[in-house]
């Protein structure tokens, strides 16, 4: 998928002399005698996030149990073979206990008759409000789920940690309109239910909202993203002025890794409030997430509060690596709804992206009926999806002629497939290329089969060829002519 120019080679050019020959740099031609020669120069094309489809609520007031007040959030949302699974909590009274659930097709959810454990602590509740859970593929079988979520102590523990780890804590840490200390803990499990605490802190930093870690397989090291504070030191004047930090730092997003779960560098920032949105506007969450197949497309869906009038946006944002984020163009992509309805007060994405049956992607979201600092006595809340039939999450558009290469691969198959929309009055064009020998024989644009209309997964043919035309293992590149066209995917089978 072409959530960046990732996989867009920048083009070449040449400074050539009057016989065609490169001059670049070592020339020695006068100031209007070299000629300029592009090579593979793309052009005429941008990447355009596409707003998603509102369903929900995901689940509905009479599958819940007796005695639910609020409602079912779904925090995390995974998805392992083929079952759906989510971890959660509802609203019981006052309290918040865990739930567990389960889906075959991720659309109709069944409860299991489950318990959840602390310790051996049987029908413990965890804190999945701030926590998510991951599947770390690399650990072994007994803490193959890991959740990592926020805690606090007091201060004689702070004192503690602050003496045997003097580089993993932060003053922010310590909330003294709550007399907590606030630090980020891990637990581990075999099954996802019965769950075992990690001793001490993974770090110690205030990060009171949506955490969320994962297994970087690339990197061969734990990520995990936090709430970060775009503030710089205060001096104890202002502090005690009581003014409190959270009041004065945008909320921003975090970032930390390390190849020890059970210990964290404190993060740094890797994704702010950019200049162009509006001075009250912060990211409240992260929602850190990737394109379901392709694990090294990393995305994240940020809602941003706009605390001009307590509203809220999700927006989006790519990264190439996980580690450098950027806004995509267009990268509103939900807004709250209405006035009146059941999300018509604020909204908040939730990890993770998943691919249904039908090819739709979805994304969890906590819709509540009231704004974010609204009086809370009677609030309520549900899960919704955010959804992009066929996966069309980020289109790359050429609104006219535009043209475009990719930077050389090893194909996964022998058959190309194409996820994109096309006027009739447009077409795609493929050409396959090898960096060495240029266009393959019959795979070149001459020999292209036109494609135009709404095209899922539809096989690219040359003269009614679908085979790439290349021995498995050969590197390629694929040259794209696109004419009024927007670009989803290309799978290979």
């Amino acid at each position: 998928m072409f959530t960046s120019w990732q996989y867009v080679r920048p083009g070449e050019f040449a400074w050539v002399d009057e016989h065609g020959q490169g001059v670049s740099v070592v020339g020695n031609q006068g100031p209007t005698e070299a000629r300029f020669k592009r090579g593979h120069h793309p052009f005429g094309i941008r990447l355009a996030a596409r707003p998603a489809l509102r369903e929900g609520p995901v689940l509905r007031r009479e599958d819940l149990p007796p005695g639910t007040a609020g409602g079912v959030v779904i925090t995390t949302l995974l998805q392992e073979a083929d079952v759906y699974k989510a971890w959660g909590f509802e609203a019981v009274g006052r309290d918040k206990q865990s739930v567990y659930l389960e889906s075959t097709d991720g659309r109709s959810w069944t409860r299991p008759e489950v318990r959840f454990e602390v310790d051996g602590d049987p029908g413990a509740s965890l804190n999945l409000g701030e926590g998510t859970v991951f599947i770390d593929p690399s650990a072994p079988p007994d803490e193959r789920y890991k959740l990592i979520t926020l805690e606090s102590f007091g201060d004689e523990a702070f004192e503690a940690f602050k003496r045997r780890s003097p580089d993993r804590w932060e003053p922010l840490a310590r909330r003294e309109d709550v007399g907590a200390v606030f630090y980020i803990a891990g637990l581990v499990s075999a099954d996802g239910l019965r769950w075992r605490r990690l001793p001490g802190p993974l770090s110690v930093e205030h990060s009171d909202t949506q955490i969320v870690g994962y297994y970087d397989t690339r990197l061969g090291r734990y990520v995990v993203y936090t709430r970060w504070w775009m503030i710089e030191p205060r001096s104890t004047a202002t502090r005690s002025a009581g003014t409190p930090f959270y009041n004065v730092g945008r909320r921003s997003i975090g970032r930390s890794e390390s190849t020890d779960f059970r210990s964290f560098p404190l993060s740094r920032p890797v994704l702010v409030p950019s200049p162009e949105m509006q001075p009250c506007d912060v990211l409240y969450t992260n929602c850190r997430t990737t394109v379901p197949g392709a694990p090294h497309c990393h995305l994240m869906f940020p809602t941003v509060w706009h605390q001009g009038d307590d509203s809220t946006t999700v927006v989006l944002a790519s990264s190439h690596d996980g580690q450098v984020w950027s806004f995509l163009p267009q990268r509103e992509v939900f807004q709250t709804a209405p006035f009146g309805a059941w999300d018509g007060g604020c909204v908040f994405a939730r990890p993770n992206l998943v691919e249904l049956p039908d090819g739709s992607f979805v994304l969890p979201y906590t819709g509540y009926d009231v704004p974010h600092k609204y009086p809370r006595g009677q609030f309520r809340y549900a899960t919704g999806y955010m959804v992009w039939p066929r996966g069309r999450l980020v289109a790359l558009q050429a609104d006219g002629l535009g043209e475009f290469s990719t930077v050389a691969f090893v194909a996964p198959g022998r058959r190309m497939l194409l996820n994109a929309e096309v006027l009739r009055a447009g077409s795609v064009r493929i050409e396959v290329a090898t960096p060495e020998a240029g266009p393959v024989p019959g795979r070149s644009f001459a020999e292209a089969d036109p494609l135009f209309g709404d095209l899922y997964r539809a096989p690219v043919t040359w003269q009614g060829q679908a085979d790439l035309g290349v021995e498995p293992g050969t590197p390629i590149m694929l040259q794209f002519r696109l004419d009024r066209a927007a670009l989803f995917a290309i799978d290979f089978e």
